[in-house]
């Protein structure tokens, strides 16, 4: 073992890099499921930036500074509190925060959301297609130029049965509360629960590749390198 090391020392080196490269300042994640349309598809491959909110200690979990808070609008990736699972996500609350759904219509802090439609379209749901409509969601129209947080794009598909309503939480300290933007097909936080900050992973920053896997493999050329937090 110790003569294949020695023979074989840059291509060690090169995993540890890699490994650190992966485990500490970033990462890329495919996205395998509808949670996200209209904005993540599946076969999108996403830059993780895993220096967002910690610094930790390479190939572990082990945090050695806080680096950043995530912000209400922020795609991120982490742990599922239920079992593990790696999931993403869009932050919609923050710790401290008041939030409630009524009949999908998002408030926080006692303050609704605005929604305008952009257009509608079709998506599959249980291998059944569906009518969808997406909405631009506008979660503060007096600062709505700050487009890259306060403003997405989320969809709705009527029919679903989906918890489109809940009452009003309070959103623990030290957690958050996750939506996909695929409101009504999406198991996010009025599934999973709370996510508490030590489970986060990092923030999507861009879509580094794209391709059709669920049809003819063709790359979405269109889609490399496009920014996250663009309407």
């Amino acid at each position: 073992m110790k003569n294949w090391v020695r023979n074989n020392k840059m291509f060690v080196a090169f995993l540890v890099l890699f490994g650190v490269l992966r485990t500490a300042v970033a990462d890329w994640n495919p996205i395998p499921s509808a949670s996200m349309h209209p904005n993540l598809l599946e076969g999108d491959v996403v830059l993780v930036n895993r220096m967002a909110f910690d610094l930790k200690v390479p190939l572990t979990d082990m945090v050695l500074a806080r680096l950043g808070e995530p912000e209400r609008g922020d795609i991120v990736t982490f742990r599922s509190p239920r079992d593990g699972t790696l999931l993403i996500k869009r932050v919609v609350a923050l710790p401290g925060d008041v939030v409630e759904m009524r009949n999908e219509r998002l408030y926080i802090n006692g303050k609704g959301a605005d929604y305008k439609l952009v257009e509608e379209s079709m998506d599959t749901v249980a291998g059944t297609a569906l009518r969808a409509v997406q909405l631009a969601e506008i979660l503060d129209p007096a600062h709505s130029q700050a487009l890259d947080r306060r403003l997405r794009h989320i969809q709705l598909i009527p029919g679903v049965v989906a918890p489109n309503t809940f009452p009003p939480v309070t959103v623990p300290q030290g957690q958050y509360l996750m939506l996909g933007d695929n409101r009504d097909n999406s198991a996010d936080s009025r599934v999973i629960g709370m996510v508490p900050r030590k489970l986060l992973v990092g923030r999507a920053e861009r879509v580094l590749v794209s391709a059709d896997y669920q049809g003819n493999w063709m790359p979405r050329t269109e889609r490399f390198g496009m920014s996250l937090y663009n309407p």
